[in-house]
Parts: C-alpha cells; sequence; structure tokens
C-alpha cells in the first residue's frame, strides 16, 4: 500500500510539472507563439493527465480500502491461526544490544498467543571488549583454543550453541559478567527454538566477527532459530541475518509478523518473510494434528 502511494505522489509531481509547462505554453499562445490549434491541443492534454491523476488517486484509495480489509482479516485470523501452535515449546530469545521492550514485547507476544514460553533471555552488550575477553580466556586453559584475535568467530558461534542448549555453558560461565548485560531464566534446560533481535549498530572488526559468529552458532545449534525485527527497523538486519542461516521476519510489529514468527518458531518452511525484499508473507500454513482424545491409546 505505501509503496503504490509513493508511487502515485512521484506520478503527481510529474504531471504537475508537466501541466506546469503546458500552462507556460499556453500562456506564450496568448502572445502569438504558437498556433490556436496547438493551443488547443495543449489544452487537451490538461485535461488527459488531470485525468489520469484523478485515476491513480482513485486506485490508490481502492487499494488503501483492500489493505485495510486485509488488516482487519488477519487481526481476527491471527489468534486462531496462532493457537496452540507452541503449545509447550520453550523459547529463548538472544538481543545484540540493550533491551528495548516494545521489541522483545512483539516476541514475547508471538509466544504467548501460540501458547509458547518464554525460557531465557539475554542482552549481551555491544560492542565487544576483546581485551577483557582475552583475558578471561587466557585464565581458562581448557578454554586455550578461543584466544586470539583469529578465533573470535569461533568463539562468537559456540557462545551461540551454548544460548540455546543450555547445560554446561563454559564459555557464558566465564564471559557472562563481560558479555551478558541484561539476563532472565536460567541456562537450562535446552531451548525448543531461539529468536535473535539486534538493537546495537552493525558492528565492526572484533563485535563485527564475534556477531557473524553468534548468527551462526543461534542458526546450526539445531532447533529452529529465526531473526526478527521491525518495520522501522533502519538499518535492516535481515541480510546479514539470511546469510549466516538465520530464518528472517521483518515485520514482527504486526499479526502478519507474528504469525511468520510463530510458524518458523514451530518449525515451519525456513526463509525471509515480511513486507520487503522476502521470500514471501508467510510460511505455509499447515495444519495443527488433532488433539488426541482422552483416554485413547496409541
Amino acid at each position: 500500500m505505501f509503496d503504490f502511494r509513493y508511487h502515485v505522489a512521484s506520478l503527481a509531481a510529474v504531471f504537475v510539472a508537466l501541466v506546469i509547462g503546458i500552462l507556460v505554453g499556453v500562456g506564450l499562445s496568448g502572445q502569438g507563439f504558437v498556433t490556436e490549434s496547438e493551443r488547443a491541443r495543449l489544452e487537451n492534454r490538461i485535461d488527459d493527465l488531470s485525468a489520469a491523476v484523478e485515476a491513480q488517486k482513485q486506485r490508490a484509495d481502492d487499494l488503501d480500502r483492500s489493505a485495510a480489509a486485509a488488516d482487519d482479516f488477519t487481526s481476527d485470523a491471527y489468534p486462531v491461526l496462532a493457537a496452540d501452535r507452541l503449545k509447550g515449546k520453550r523459547v529463548a530469545i538472544v538481543v545484540v544490544g540493550s533491551a528495548d521492550q516494545s521489541l522483545l514485547g512483539d516476541v514475547s507476544r508471538a509466544v504467548g498467543d501460540a501458547g509458547g514460553d518464554i525460557l531465557r533471555t539475554r542482552m549481551l552488550r555491544m560492542p565487544l571488549d576483546p581485551e577483557t575477553v582475552q583475558e578471561k580466556l587466557r585464565a581458562r586453559p581448557a578454554l586455550a583454543g578461543y584466544v586470539g584475535e583469529q578465533h573470535v568467530g569461533d568463539l562468537g558461534r559456540d557462545v551461540g550453541r551454548e544460548l540455546v542448549s543450555g547445560g554446561q555453558t563454559p564459555l557464558l560461565d566465564t564471559l557472562s559478567d563481560t558479555l551478558v548485560e541484561e539476563r532472565t531464566g536460567p541456562l537450562a534446560p535446552e531451548a525448543d527454538a531461539v529468536v535473535v533481535v539486534r538493537t546495537a549498530a552493525p558492528q565492526q572488526g572484533a563485535s563485527g566477527s564475534f556477531v557473524k559468529g553468534l548468527y551462526s552458532g543461534l542458526a546450526g545449534a539445531g532447533p529452529p532459530a529465526v531473526g526478527a525485527e521491525t518495520t522501522q527497523a533502519d538499518p535492516t538486519a535481515v541480510p546479514t541475518f539470511a546469510r549466516r542461516g538465520l530464518s528472517t521476519v521483518n515485520n514482527v510489529d504486526t499479526p502478519l509478523g507474528r504469525l511468520a514468527l510463530v510458524l518458523l518458531l514451530a518449525g515451519g518452511q525456513p526463509g525471509s518473510y515480511g513486507i520487503r525484499d522476502s521470500d514471501a508473507i508467510l510460511p505455509p500454513i499447515e495444519p495443527l494434528p488433532p488433539a488426541s482424545e482422552p483416554g485413547s491409546g496409541g
């Protein structure tokens, strides 16, 4: 809807410029510079352009009404389509940067609407403090393989895996005070799915290598992993998420986006979903298996 309205506005601006040019031509015709037949042609052209602008405005209004109807339908259908898709599922949230309560609220709402639970949330401090991280790693001989700038990506990857798997988490145990800005929930058990959001600016250098490794580790840990952001995210993190193997949703602040997130966390077809530069608006919606009858066996 918004893209088309922008197109209409641009088109109208071009038409206005043409009309001004034509009016100037008509004015000159009154000074004897053009013939009466040319003046009539220019006036007809003005009428044609005015009609074209009105037609485009009408089409934009029609699209507005259609979009409003679609929004109403989505809002009504969303609770039904999302219900119980994450029932019994435990979801971890990883925030690259400080907490954004609005964004976290959108993610938590989607999980709750689908019957799931937020198992744990970790906000990771950015930019990384590489000197302190290296110092802590050197103090633990068992973690010597992560020492050195060339291993920062590996460090990020395995921190990502620990955030999903829980249980034994030697890296997070060692680096938590330096790396974790805020936390809720325990580091056990394993998460059934994970959502990652980025609130910090895109990272460079050692921080950039760590974050890229982190995304790869989350994506490769096994359970469904989704990078999420709102329609207003600028700059978008979606291309970086996707390159590291994460599915993505770029409109989690809307019912459609929350439904896409739910479907992906429930094991839906991986991909990039949303309203811009996406594979599709939603993953395929598979029917839920029928609930077992009380007392039925098998």
